[in-house]
């Protein structure tokens, strides 16, 4: 597990030049080979030990995984700084973790309280995932989201609270961040659109000496207000979450 662990860093990240500076320089690294440790020791009924080596962990890294969460195989957690994975976390096979990203539960519920994510999941940096949901394979959850229902496989999430902006990730680059697409951006556009049309059919009609009545009935003939009702509702809806 720790040579695929080696590898998957090599793959994912172009500033990984020789093993000896990975082993030796990259936190994420360090604090999976202390869980891998401290989870056994936990699976096995070991009391305080798996907690204090998962404590010394934090110190060193910056990285804390409680012991009794699951880790697959060939998951990176890059620079890692503030990283939080709680107890009934399962992070799926060849998962990609930025820094700053919290993997939490939503109160003192007793049982699994935290995140199940898939295999080759990408989490941005900052991202918030909490409670018991379901991340799907192959999601990618932009920086500075906050996800806090189920996520289908192949999707893409941004926003506070997290909403799907894009289907099928199969095809994408996991490093192109600049790609998702900025829901809140494009609804205020649409708004923005919606008032614009709207400015425009009062200015008519103050110039014009039709009735109010006769004005409503005219068509209207603008594709972009017809265009913007679906994407308002689908941001008001949750766009698919």
């Amino acid at each position: 597990m720790l040579l695929t662990d080696l590898r998957t860093i090599f793959e994912r990240d172009p500033a990984a030049r020789n093993w000896l500076e990975v082993l030796f320089c990259y936190p994420g690294l360090q604090a999976l080979i202390f869980h891998r440790l401290a989870h056994w020791l936990h699976k096995i009924g070991i009391p305080f030990i798996p907690r204090f080596i998962s404590h010394i962990s934090r110190f060193l890294t910056g990285i804390e995984i409680h012991p009794g969460a699951l880790i697959g195989q060939g998951v990176f957690i890059d620079h890692g700084m503030g990283v939080v994975i709680g107890e009934t976390a399962i992070v799926g096979d060849y998962a990609l973790i930025y820094q700053g990203v919290t993997l939490g539960g939503t109160g003192k519920e007793s049982g699994k309280r935290h995140p199940t994510l898939g295999s080759h999941v990408v989490v941005g940096a900052g991202a918030k995932v909490l409670g018991n949901i379901q991340i799907g394979d192959r999601v990618r959850i932009g920086a500075g989201s906050v996800v806090l229902r189920d996520v289908p496989s192949n999707t893409t999430v941004v926003g506070i609270p997290g909403r799907v902006t894009r289907q099928n990730n199969l095809a994408t680059n996991v490093l192109d961040h600049d790609k998702v697409r900025d829901v809140e951006a494009e609804v205020i556009r649409a708004l923005f659109e919606r008032v614009k049309s709207l400015e425009k059919q009062f200015e008519e009609l103050e110039q014009s000496s039709f009735s109010p009545t006769e004005l409503d009935n005219e068509p209207t003939d603008n594709p972009k207000c017809k265009n913007s009702d679906g994407i308002i509702e689908d941001f008001l809806d949750g766009a698919g979450i």
